[in-house]
């Protein structure tokens, strides 16, 4: 596995090493010494799966207690995948890093607690799994809103479609916020 650091800290994109033959692929997708020597020090205790046509943006999400690290990968189809520095101790606080994840490119995201999390559907279907370092409380969850322009997330669909929650989703002004890396 090749594990690169994005421009947030703590925020990488996990190039796995994938082994192909006439028969199909065989790829690991996660080795606990592997991620912990690359800084990912995370012990994963939930694993989701959701399923999503085209235009669909599932975020931005994160839980204000019970902080969740996320490790993302696309199985079917492709996703914009973004993460949101919300430690207001860091000096990257309030800016984003989207990476495109793919059934192809078999690329994974981890979003380390302190960070929203959002995806959008650019292809015709997605499926997307990923791990969990907490389990989700929903008294805890917020959500962002996806297009607030002090975010300036370009995502690559500009109608999507959206769920009630995440269309009251607040402006990061208003939201909720780590106020400091070791309060996670």
């Amino acid at each position: 596995m090749e594990f690169r650091e994005t421009a947030l800290s703590g925020m990488y994109l996990i190039l796995p090493r994938v082994f192909e033959d006439p028969r199909g692929f065989f790829m690991e997708t996660y080795h606990q010494a592997k991620f912990t020597a690359a800084g990912i020090p995370a012990d994963f205790v939930q694993d989701n799966h959701s399923r999503s046509g085209r235009g669909t943006l599932r975020g931005l999400h994160y839980q204000i207690q019970h902080a969740q690290g996320k490790l993302v990968r696309c199985v079917r189809g492709e996703i914009y995948d973004v993460g949101v520095d919300l430690r207001r101790d860091s000096p990257t606080f309030g800016q984003s890093v989207g990476e495109i994840l793919s059934e192809e490119n078999k690329r994974q995201l981890y979003v380390p607690p302190g960070f929203a999390h959002g995806f959008c559907v650019v292809s015709e279907i997605a499926e997307v799994t990923y791990k969990c370092t907490d389990l989700y409380h929903p008294e805890f969850e917020r959500s962002l809103l996806w297009n607030d322009p002090q975010l300036g997330i370009e995502w690559p669909i500009k109608d999507p479609t959206l769920s009630p929650k995440d269309e009251a989703g607040i402006l990061l002004a208003d939201a909720e916020c780590y106020e400091s890396s070791s309060d996670l």
